[in-house]
């Protein structure tokens, strides 16, 4: 049982890491596009700049469906279609039990949906803070 919990705090801990690695990169690369397009941004600019950060952040999040997966695929299952399956729809939150974990690493499930729920909200968060500086940009120059 300690080693499933200490594998299961690693894999938490690594997780926000590469979140909050990914996003302060993402956060950096509105900054500047933001900063140097400010004047230049009309309403279809915005809008490739919201889809654009809307991708790098689906892209963001299938690394950390990646990352569990391929600790379940090391774990718990013999083939990475199984361990990709079961880690996105864990992340997810869908969770079918079409497949199942092994009885010894069963939390890891339920573990990374709670992940998976906190780091869309994280996520959502920055798409959210970048639209309101796009409307708030938007107001102040109608002005």
């Amino acid at each position: 049982m300690l080693r499933e919990i200490g594998v299961a705090v690693r894999m938490v801990i690594v997780t926000l890491w590469l979140q909050s690695a990914g996003l302060a990169a993402l956060i950096l690369w509105i900054r500047r596009a933001l900063a140097s397009d400010l004047h230049r941004l009309g309403p279809f600019r915005s809008a490739v700049l919201v889809v654009r950060l809307t991708a790098a952040v689906l892209v963001l999040h299938g690394v950390l469906i990646l990352f569990w997966a391929s600790c379940y695929r090391r774990l718990c299952f013999s083939s990475w279609e199984s361990a990709l399956y079961f880690s996105a729809s864990s992340y997810a939150t869908a969770g079918y039990g079409d497949i199942v974990l092994p009885s010894n690493w069963r939390m890891l499930g339920p573990l990374e949906s709670i992940i998976g729920v906190l780091m869309c909200g994280i996520s959502v968060s920055v798409l959210f803070a970048t639209v309101a500086q796009l409307v708030n940009r938007d107001a102040r120059t109608s002005h």
